[in-house]
């Protein structure tokens, strides 16, 4: 399925009261737009199969940034539209949607995929089409050199940098024998590798490796393979049973004795830490890549972002508080826009021509600064890896609602360069 969507400049009373007044204080006039074009993107979105619920978020921030960008007079003074197409979550269609995207949309690049599995599968294709190929994605597979020069991920870090920047807390203050239960495909092989090499140089030991198809749907013939001597247990789920899965560990355990418990927020995504059955998580710690719950010391920035994206400070539609959204995750989408429209600016991009000089002056990215471009905080661009380098988050479950209690530094989570790609060839 094909979407279209182009940002217009609405009324000065519409953007105070719909994206907050210091969203685009500056835009309250109709954008004067070029002669030329707008310049398409497309947009590779998960919205059916098991991403489903990161794609309905994604495709409504996306949208959000997409009207930001073209109140605020486009790129290079040309309108932008977006171009969504389905990949079903599926690896063989994603690589169908880039080539869809490329040769009859014409597109000028894509961005947006989030599933490791996808993007591995449709990565190649948009190398042989010569296509920048933005990713919102978390896995090692970008950094590791496995893709191509046109393959990058600017707006969100990879799961390495996030593991090993919290492993050392998780051992100090939760425990050193350790069990993971994480889904059978590349995106959990990256946190069984990176998170088990973590805690044996942190003096710890893993004890249980239990993985689960990401199609999954009923978890207790699992549960039972935890080990008793287990301290802690570190969780990452994906897909729609994730409810199940949280709910069923919480039946397993029931009132008596258990490890400590680290999840993966992306066990929770789209779920209310406050819904019958998930009471046992109280106390209980996650990695959130962005703070679902609107925090004491949130920036301006921050409130601007949730307006626009229509969360609310629980991190709920503002129409809906049922609906829950992805926030730990779709804030790539809306950083991956605004490094687009950098990396366009500076490399005076004119369209598909200049898709080398994108890709070169992404490449020369280092410093992104916190705000309303970087709303998930301050960040480094790798360009010899294609990757971004960005703080994590740490929250325990505190009244039902998730709190923060520990950030990591950008240093934590760099590691050495496996890859050069600005070295490679187009």
């Amino acid at each position: 399925m094909t979407t279209n969507m182009t940002g217009f400049a609405p009324s000065r009373r519409t953007l105070l009261k719909g994206a907050g007044a210091g969203l685009l204080a500056s835009a309250f006039a109709p954008p004067v737009w070029a002669q030329s074009a707008p310049i398409k993107l497309g947009f590779q979105l998960h919205r059916t199969g098991i991403g489903a619920a990161y794609g309905r978020w994604y495709e409504r921030t996306a949208q959000a940034a997409l009207k930001v960008v073209n109140d605020g007079g486009g790129i290079n003074g040309r309108p932008v539209e977006i171009v969504f197409e389905d990949d079903g979550t599926d690896p063989k269609r994603g690589a169908e949607v880039v080539e869809k995207l490329v040769s009859q949309h014409n597109c000028d690049l894509i961005f947006g995929p989030l599933f490791s599995h996808v993007v591995i599968g449709s990565a190649p294709r948009a190398g042989e089409l010569k296509v920048p190929y933005l990713v919102c994605s978390e896995g090692y597979h970008v950094a590791s050199g496995m893709l191509n020069r046109w393959t990058m991920q600017p707006g969100i870090t990879d799961v390495r940098a996030q593991v090993s920047s919290m492993a050392p807390w998780v051992l100090a203050n939760l425990g050193k024998k350790v069990t993971m239960v994480f889904p059978d495909y590349a995106f959990g092989h990256d946190h069984r590798d990176f998170f088990s090499a973590a805690v044996k140089a942190g003096g710890g030991e893993i004890v249980g490796l239990i993985a689960v198809p990401p199609t999954e749907t009923s978890f207790t013939r699992y549960l039972p393979q935890i080990p008793a001597e287990t301290e802690v247990l570190y969780h990452v789920m994906v897909g729609p049973a994730v409810l199940t899965f949280v709910k069923e560990l919480g039946e397993f355990y029931g009132s008596g004795p258990r490890p400590q418990i680290f999840g993966f927020i992306d066990s929770l995504e789209a779920v209310d830490t406050a819904s019958p059955g998930l009471e046992f998580l109280e106390g209980t710690h996650f990695w959130e890549g962005h703070n679902r719950v609107k925090q004491a010391d949130a920036p301006d920035y921050e409130t601007t972002y949730r307006a626009a994206v229509g969360v609310d400070d629980n991190g709920a539609s503002v129409s809906d508080a049922k609906d829950v959204s992805t926030y730990a995750h779709m804030f790539s989408v809306w950083e991956t826009l605004h490094v687009i429209k950098a990396g366009m600016e500076a490399s005076g991009y004119q369209g598909v021509g200049d898709r080398q000089k994108f890709v070169e002056a992404v490449e020369a990215m280092t410093d992104m600064p916190a705000g309303l471009a970087h709303v998930q905080g301050d960040k480094k661009f790798n360009g010899k890896t294609h990757q971004v380098f960005g703080h994590q988050f740490i929250s325990q479950v505190q009244g039902g609602k998730l709190m923060r209690v520990h950030t990591t530094s950008l240093e934590d989570g760099m590691y050495e360069d496996a890859v050069d790609y600005s070295t490679q060839s187009f």
